[in-house]
C-alpha cells in the first residue's frame, strides 16, 4: 500500500512539473506581447543583482572599441529631432547619453523623439541604449510645459516644511517623465542657499537650513528611486554661497573648510547615504579644497573628497561644459579631458555641434596619446553600463506612445501640485490690508513685471469686481525693471482702481525702478498688496508696503520657466485662502527663517 502511494505521489509530481514547463512558456509569450513600458526595477536592488549587472557591464566593456568607450563618457544635446547630428553622434560615435534641454510641443512628440533616438542606438554596433536625461527641477513640465504637470519650485516646497511633498513631487516627476522616455532627472538641487544674493540658485534651492535641505533632498531621491528613475544631486560641492552665475563667469568661494563641511556637504552626504545614483559637479573654485581649479576639473574634489572621503560610488556628471566658467577659461575639449582625469564619468557636452564633436575628438585623442588612462576610462564606462543594466534598458528601450496621454498631466497630478503651491505661499507682512473681499464690487488693478495678463486672469477667476492689468516691463530675457514712464503709467491706471496687487521680481537686490513702482502705487493711498515672484527679499527694497507675500515662482530664466500655479496660489491667498508657508531663508532680523503670518 505504502509503495503504491509513493508511486502515485511521484506520478502526480511529474505531471505537475510537466504542466508548469508547458504553461510557463505560453504565459511568457503572452507577456512578451505587452507594451515594452513595463515597470522598470528600482535602482535600489539586491547585492547579488548588482554583482550580476556589474559583471554584464564588464563583459560588454571588453567588447568595445576605444571610440565606443569614449562615446559612453559624453552626453550630447540633440536638436529636438532624430536628425543628422543625432545619427552621427549615436551611430558613428556611440554616444551614451542625450540631454533634452529644449521645450517640446507635446508629450506624445517627446515620446516619439526619445523612441527615435533609442532606435538609432539599437542600430549601432553593440546596440547600447541611451540615457535620456533632462533638467526636471519642477517636473516634466520643464521640458513639456503645455501638457505635463507644473510643480512648485524647490524653495516653495521648502516653505511648506512638508517633507512628504518633496517625495511626492519626485514620484510625480518620475512617472510623467518616464512615460515620455526619460531615465535621468537632474534634480534635486541640494545647494544650501546661504547667500540671499545668489543669482543662479535662489528659489531653485530648498532654503538656507542644512537639515531641511538634507531631509527634503533625501525624500526626493527616495521618490525617484521608488519609481525606478535615476536622480542627480547638484551642484557638488555646493553652489549656495556664490555671488556670481557660473553660466556667465568663473566663481570662487573662500569660506573655511569648516563651513564647507558643516553647511554645504551634509545634504550631499545624506543623499549618498540614501544611495543616490548620480551627482552633478559645479564649476566653482572651492578654495578650502582646491584653490586652483573648479570642482568639475579638480581631482582633489571629485576623487579625493567625493569618491574616497564621502564614499560615492555612482555616476559623476559634469554641469554643462558650455557654461562660460569653463568655456572661457579652458575650452570644451581640454576641459573634457581634465574632467574625466579628475574623476568625472560623463561630460555634459552641450553647445554648438562643433563644441560637441570637439569634446568627443579631444577625449579620443587623449586616450590614444596616453593623456587619459585606459583604466580610468574603463572604470567610468563600466559604471555607466552597470546602471543601464540595472534599469533594464537593454530589454525595455521604447515607450508606449498611447500610454503617455493617460499618465502625463493627469487631474490628480495637477491637484497635488496646486495643493503644494497653496501651502507654500508665505504671508510676510499684513497691516490689516489682506484678505481682499472677493465678493466686493471693486476694481482690482494687477501690475506685474512679468505675466501680468495671466495673473489678471487668475484674479478674474476669484474676484467678482472688474480686473484691469498693466505689465511694467517687456519680460523677454533681460533683467526686469520699470522705467519712469512705466511707473507713471501704472500710477495713472491706479486712478481707476479700488485696490492694487503689484508683482515684483528679482534674483538679487531688487532694481530701483521696481522700488519706485511700488512706492508710486503706495502713494495713491489705495490698498496695495505686493507679491514677490522670485527672490523673497524684495520687501527690503520697499519696506513701507503694508501687505507682502512671497511665491517663489520665478528663477533667473523667468521668461522660459514660469510656475503659474504659484502665482495662482498667491491670488487665492490674497482673496482669503489661509496662508501657511514659512520663509525658508532669512531676509533680515525682522523676517527670519521660519517666519510666516496667517489670517485670524
Amino acid at each position: 500500500m505504502k509503495k503504491r502511494s509513493v508511486i502515485l505521489f511521484t506520478l502526480v509530481m511529474v505531471i505537475a512539473i510537466a504542466v508548469i514547463f508547458v504553461i510557463a512558456p505560453i504565459d511568457f509569450q503572452k507577456r512578451s506581447k505587452e507594451p515594452e513600458t513595463v515597470q522598470t526595477p528600482s535602482p535600489s536592488e539586491s547585492t547579488d543583482k548588482e554583482i550580476t549587472n556589474a559583471s554584464k557591464a564588464k563583459q560588454l566593456v571588453s567588447q568595445m572599441t576605444d571610440k565606443e568607450k569614449i562615446g559612453q563618457l559624453v552626453m550630447y544635446t540633440p536638436t529636438g529631432q532624430a536628425d543628422s547630428l543625432s545619427n552621427k553622434m549615436i551611430k558613428e560615435y556611440g554616444v551614451g547619453s542625450a540631454l533634452l534641454n529644449r521645450r517640446m510641443n507635446s508629450t506624445s512628440d517627446t515620446a516619439r523623439f526619445t523612441n527615435a533616438l533609442q532606435q538609432l542606438a539599437s542600430e549601432s554596433r553593440l546596440s547600447i541604449p541611451l540615457f535620456i536625461s533632462g533638467d526636471l527641477e519642477y517636473g516634466a513640465a520643464q521640458r513639456v510645459p503645455d501638457e505635463a504637470t507644473v510643480l512648485p519650485r524647490q524653495m516653495a516646497i521648502g516653505a511648506t516644511q512638508n517633507v512628504d511633498y518633496a517625495e511626492q513631487a519626485a514620484r510625480l516627476t518620475a512617472v510623467e517623465s518616464k512615460a515620455m522616455g526619460f531615465h535621468w532627472s537632474f534634480s534635486p538641487v541640494v545647494d544650501v542657499n546661504s547667500n540671499l544674493m545668489n543669482p543662479v540658485i535662489g528659489v531653485r534651492s530648498f532654503g538656507e537650513d542644512t537639515k531641511l535641505v538634507s531631509d527634503m533632498a533625501v525624500a526626493e531621491v527616495r521618490g525617484y528611486q521608488n519609481e525606478g528613475m535615476i536622480s542627480s544631486a547638484k551642484h557638488f560641492p555646493g553652489h549656495g554661497d556664490t555671488g556670481f552665475d557660473t553660466h556667465m563667469s568663473l566663481s570662487k568661494v573662500s569660506y573655511s573648510e569648516e563651513v564647507l563641511r558643516t553647511v554645504h556637504l551634509p545634504p550631499f552626504q545624506a543623499v549618498i547615504d540614501q544611495g543616490i545614483e548620480s551627482i552633478m559637479t559645479s564649476h566653482i573654485i572651492i578654495e578650502a579644497i582646491d584653490a586652483e581649479l573648479p570642482a568639475t576639473l579638480s581631482k582633489k574634489v571629485l576623487t579625493g573628497l567625493l569618491r574616497k572621503e564621502m564614499g560615492f560610488k555612482g555616476i559623476i556628471v559634469t554641469d554643462a561644459m558650455v557654461m562660460q566658467a569653463i568655456s572661457d577659461n579652458w575650452g570644451a575639449g581640454e576641459a573634457a579631458v581634465m574632467a574625466i582625469n579628475a574623476g568625472a564619468d560623463i561630460v555634459m557636452a552641450n553647445g554648438t555641434e562643433a563644441d560637441q564633436f570637439d569634446t568627443l575628438e579631444s577625449l579620443y585623442e587623449a586616450l590614444q596619446a596616453g593623456k587619459l588612462e585606459r583604466s580610468r576610462v574603463d572604470e567610468s564606462v563600466e559604471r555607466i553600463l552597470t546602471y543601464k543594466f540595472k534599469l533594464d534598458m537593454f530589454d525595455h528601450r521604447l515607450v508606449d506612445i498611447d500610454h503617455v496621454s493617460q499618465v502625463v498631466g493627469k487631474k490628480e497630478h495637477r491637484e497635488l501640485a496646486e495643493r503644494m503651491a497653496l501651502n507654500s505661499i508665505t504671508l510676510i507682512k499684513n497691516d490689516n490690508v489682506l484678505p481682499f473681499d472677493a465678493e466686493a464690487n471693486q476694481t482690482t488693478l494687477v501690475v506685474s513685471m512679468a505675466y501680468a495678463d495671466q495673473i489678471a486672469a487668475a484674479v478674474r477667476q476669484i474676484s467678482k469686481g472688474k480686473v484691469i492689468s498693466y505689465q511694467a516691463a517687456k519680460a523677454a530675457g533681460e533683467v526686469l525693471d520699470a522705467t519712469k514712464s512705466a511707473v507713471k503709467k501704472a500710477v495713472e491706471k491706479a486712478e481707476n482702481a479700488d485696490r492694487i496687487i503689484v508683482f515684483t521680481k528679482s534674483d538679487q537686490q531688487i532694481p530701483q525702478g521696481q522700488v519706485d513702482l511700488v512706492n508710486g502705487l503706495l502713494a495713491t493711498g489705495k490698498p496695495v498688496a505686493a507679491v514677490s515672484l522670485g527672490n523673497p527679499s524684495d520687501i527690503l527694497g520697499y519696506p513701507n508696503v503694508k501687505a507682502y507675500i512671497s511665491t517663489y515662482a520665478l528663477d533667473n530664466w523667468y521668461w522660459i520657466t514660469p510656475i503659474p500655479i504659484s502665482w495662482e496660489a498667491a491670488v487665492k491667498v490674497i482673496f482669503g485662502s489661509k496662508p501657511q508657508g514659512k520663509l525658508p531663508v532669512t531676509l533680515n532680523n525682522e523676517y527670519s527663517r521660519n517666519f510666516g503670518l496667517s489670517y485670524r
